[in-house]
This record gives structure tokens, sequence and C-alpha cells, in this order.
């Protein structure tokens, strides 16, 4: 007999788990949320937040957007990666990030009503937890998950009252894993992965001091420092990481994970601060100290049953790309509508299974992407002259070589430029956060073929509505002067379908099969005199079909299904391709 039932119990309240919470509570799934600890992230372990992932925040609710900007580090202050010796010594290169360059800031804006910002975890997870819990979610913090048991009508877990010292069960009918790393969910439900942990170590010193006459000419979130000899890291790359401008501070850098963890204290914690600032009278304020391990690993399979993994349980990779929290927020976005829609009795629960199907790919992606940043920065070390040599001394002359006024100097001044440039598919890819295409039954193509990327695919978004991408950003204008988002159309836990004049059986083809199928569908005209319309006719050039045609879009704002013009039997067709996307 279990202590407590729910329909979705959460294993997590980091960014996978609030996310998910506050999704469910917000489509009025009832659910529950239990962590570990008696309070959230205690680190600004994440912190580049993208548009897609304010997306998101946008589709819970202006006022949750608007939170996260009030709260985040704009666009702007993110600025341009830095190398250099010290943060006040010389300065070896830049690269404009994070849609710092103007060709980089157009596509943003195309792409998207949301904007990329620095939000750390500290505060992005309390705000997710927040919407989560003022909706409806059940949360118990000092709660241990221990194990679980699924049958054909749901999952009893067994959790531990850390308080209490006592365990109690719960009855759910779904259960989410979002428990990090180490997942246990993930490891009691048999997920299969690929991939190795603990491919390498780091180390984390978080700070306070004010940097403000080295960094307010050049604002940046990160500034790497390159000092041969070191203390600590081999060629003796370190990494300064903003916080908030221009006082708090995270200094990431590398040790040996064959050999011993370092030990870290206070002494040497502001040592190393004060080496990579390049200040040793610096007063520095250790906030603290922590070490953690590199990892290169992903699940090829996210679900078993009614047990779901996502986030960091699911995907582990370092912080390469800042695709951390922000793919863990997306698993969210895929997987919450999918549950409610099947716990209401709208969709069958092979629903679920295209989960798995379309995230799983996306695990893989981005940890392959954040490792082979990583290794990205070989180069530079090899422009620089820093693998030439174990010697500090030498090291350092190598570098010092580039000044020289010779050819040789020359060569090596293009490669740092070229080497540096190239860290663009780190700091700046673009389309790795925005060109997510799913591949499922969840998905209705009806054979159309998949449009091919026209630029690398990696650095550029390229808007399609092809079915199974995320629908194109542009803006629409009322009868009032005001403006929304074609994203804004579509959401809110709801189908969306978009059409023009020539459409109107789509419209009132939905309300007849939305009535058979007990959906909500927000179906809309844009056009001429409608209450929607084209007046940049931006949406005519992004739609890819007539007037008279629809694009179908989920409640995750993924395109489903479109049709190039209308149909003699418009009912016949959204009842087909419904069933289909809902295994019903």
């Amino acid at each position: 007999m279990a202590d407590i039932d729910t329909d979705v119990l959460i294993i997590g309240t980091g960014p996978a788990g609030s996310a998910c919470a506050a999704l469910l509570a917000s489509y009025g799934v009832e659910n529950m949320v239990i962590n570990r600890y008696r309070w959230l992230a205690n680190t600004p372990r994440a912190h580049i937040t993208n548009q897609r992932t304010m997306e998101v925040l946008r589709d819970l609710g202006r006022e949750v957007e608007d939170e996260a900007y009030m709260f985040a580090t704009e666009q702007d202050l993110m600025g341009e990666n830095i190398f250099c010796t010290s943060l006040a010594g010389e300065e070896i290169g830049r690269m404009r990030s994070w849609g710092k360059h103007p060709l980089s800031r157009a596509e943003h804006q195309l792409s998207s009503p949301s904007h990329m910002n620095d939000l750390p975890q500290t505060f992005m997870e309390p705000l997710l937890f927040k919407t989560a819990c003022s909706r409806g979610t059940q949360a118990r913090m000092s709660t241990e998950y221990v194990s679980h048991e699924q049958d054909a009508t749901g999952v009893t877990t067994t959790c531990y009252d850390r308080l209490t010292c006592k365990e109690f069960m719960v009855r759910s009918k779904y259960l989410v894993g979002c428990d990090g790393g180490n997942s246990k969910v993930a490891e009691h439900a048999g997920l299969t992965f690929e991939g190795k942990m603990g491919v390498g170590g780091s180390m984390n010193i978080l700070f306070k001091a004010d940097l403000s006459r080295y960094v307010a000419h050049r604002p940046s979130v990160l500034y790497w420092v390159v000092q041969p000899g070191a203390d600590v890291g081999g060629i003796g790359m370190g990494l300064v990481r903003m916080i908030r401008p221009w006082n708090e501070w995270l200094i990431v850098w590398g040790y040996d994970i064959n050999g011993p963890e370092p030990k870290v204290d206070t002494a040497f914690a502001t040592k190393v601060a004060r080496d990579l600032v390049g200040d040793p009278e610096l007063e520095v304020d250790i906030q603290s100290v922590s070490t953690w391990t590199v990892n290169n690993m992903y699940a090829t399979k996210m679900s078993n049953g009614r047990v779901f993994c996502m986030g960091d349980a699911t995907h582990r990779h370092p912080p390469s790309n800042g695709l951390g929290s922000n793919t863990s927020i997306q698993d969210a976005f895929n997987l919450a509508w999918k549950l409610a829609y099947v716990l209401r009795g709208t969709a069958g629960p092979k629903l679920l299974d295209s989960f798995n199907v379309e995230r799983a790919p996306i695990a893989k992606q981005i940890v392959t992407r954040a490792n082979q940043s990583i290794e990205e920065f070989g180069p530079i070390f090899k422009a620089l002259g820093l693998l030439d040599s174990i010697d500090p001394v030498k090291m350092q002359q190598n570098m010092d070589a580039r000044c020289d006024d010779t050819p040789e100097a020359e060569e090596q001044r293009r490669k740092i430029r070229e080497t540096i440039a190239f860290k663009v598919y780190e700091f700046d890819a673009h389309g790795v956060e925005m060109n997510q295409r799913y591949r499922s039954d969840a998905v209705v193509t009806d054979g159309q073929q998949e449009p091919a990327f026209e630029k690398d695919a990696e650095l550029h978004y390229q808007p399609t509505t092809w079915p199974g991408a995320r629908l194109p950003h542009v803006w629409v204008f009322d009868n009032h002067g005001g403006k929304v988002s074609t994203l804004d159309l579509a959401g809110k836990g709801r189908f969306a379908l978009l059409t023009g004049i020539g459409g109107q059986g789509w419209i009132e083809a939905a309300k007849i099969v939305g009535r058979e199928l007990g959906l909500d569908v927000a179906a809309h005209v844009i056009g001429p005199r409608q209450h929607w319309q084209d007046f940049t006719g931006d949406w005519a050039r992004a739609r890819e079909v007539r007037d008279s045609g629809i694009v179908l879009v989920r409640p995750d704002q993924h395109v489903c299904w479109r049709r190039e013009t209308a149909t003699d039997d418009p009912v016949a067709e959204l009842r087909r391709v419904f069933k289909s996307i809902l295994a019903v």
C-alpha cells in the first residue's frame, strides 16, 4: 500500500526536473517532485541559456520569461571570449561569441522572439521550481530516491525521508528520473549508454572580487588564461568565468584524472585566483571549492516502460557549448505534453515511445559536440607553441615568438587567429542550439523530403516547416497594432493549426475532429482582414505551403504535419493525422 499517490513522480529538482514539473502543472497534471538535498542549486553550474530554452520559459508564461531576463546577464555583456596571459596581463586574441558578431546577432534576432542570456543555475532552478509549486506541484525536499518497481498500471517508488530517517512509498502512473550524472533511476531502469565517464578532471573555485578594472572594457562570460608552468593543469590554461558582472567569478582548472584528486584549500584557491587575474595583492573572498569529472556518455535508450529519464541522467558531458541545462529543459518540453495527453486519455501510450526516438539522438549529438569542443583547444595550444615542449621557459619563449618580425612569426600569428576563430563551433554554434528536427511516429511527413542544410548546420539555424522541425518564428500583427510571434500562436499544451485565406475548411475541421478526439486545437487564419495579418510577408516566405494549405504544430512547437493546399475532405485528413500522431 502506497503512502502517497500521484500521476507523475519526478526525481530531482534541477533544470530538467523542475521544468518537467512546471510544464506538467501548467497542463493540469498532478505531479510530485523530490530532492535529496534541503534546497536547490547552491553553485552556479549551468549558465548559458539559449533562445530555444527561453522559448520554453516563454511558453510557461511571459511572466516567467521576464523574470529570467530580470536576473540574467544580457547578451551584450556575454560579449567576446578573451584569450590572455592573465586578466591584468597581455591579451592574445578574442572572438565574438554568443551572437555578439553583427551577422550572428541578425540571425539570432530573426530566429526567435526570445533572447539568449547568461542565467546561472542558482537563478534558473528556483524560477522553474517556484513556477511548478505555484501551479500545483507537490514538492518534498530532503527526500531521496531508493528504488522503484513498475507493473502494468504504474510505478511504486521507495523514497527515504532524510529528516525522519524513514522510508515511504509513492505510487505513480509514471516515473521521471532527473537525478543527474550518477542517476540511480537510469541504472535501476536498465537504460543503455555509450561512452565513458571520468575522462578528465576539473576543479571549481567560486570567489568574489571586484575585477571591473580588468574586464569592464571588454565584457565577456569567459576569460581563457594561458600561463605555462602554472601549478596545475600541464599546459597551464585556466578559465575565469563571470557569474555576476563584475564581482562574482568561477575559476575552472583541469587536473590529471589519472593522478590523485587535488586538495584545494583556501590558500591554494586564493593563489590560483590571484595568478589568473594577475594581481598578487587582489582581495579575494573564496566562496567554495569543488572538484568534478569530465564525462563523455549518452543514453541510447531514455525510457523503459513507464520510467523515463532526462537531463544529465541521459547526457553526461562537459560544459562546453553551454548545452547542459538547455538540453535538459528541452527534454522536459518534449515529454511533458505527451504525458499529459496520455494521462487525459486523448493519446495512446504508444505516443510516449516517441520521447526516446526523438531525444536520444539529441543526447548523442550534444555529448559528442561538447567533447569535441574540448579537443578543439588543441590547435590553439599548437599555434601558441605550447605542445612543442614541456619546459615552461621554452613554452613561454614559443608564445613570445609570435611578436617577432619574421616570416615564421607571421605564420604563427595567422594560425593563432584562425584557431581562435574556429572556436565559433563552441561559442556561437547557433545551429546546434536551434536545428533540432524530430523523426518519429509523432510526426507525419507523408513522404515529404527533409530539406538539406544550405549552410553549416552547427553554426547556422535554418528555419523550415518540414514536419519534425521547430515552427519558424516570424512576427504577425493584429488589427490593433500589436504583434506576436508565430510561436506564441502555438504551445501552451495545445496543438495549433496555421492556415491562410482559402483554408477555412481546416478551421472547421479542427473543431469537428477536436470534439471527436477531445482535443483543444488553436486554429488561426493568417492573412488580409483576418485577426492575424502578415504585413511583412515573412510568414508567407516561411510557411512553405500555399494560402489554403496547413501547418499543424505540436504543443512543443514542433511542426507535426503540413499540406500544400486545401483538400476536398479536411475532416478526414485531420482525423487521419491526429490519430497517427496520438496513437489512437
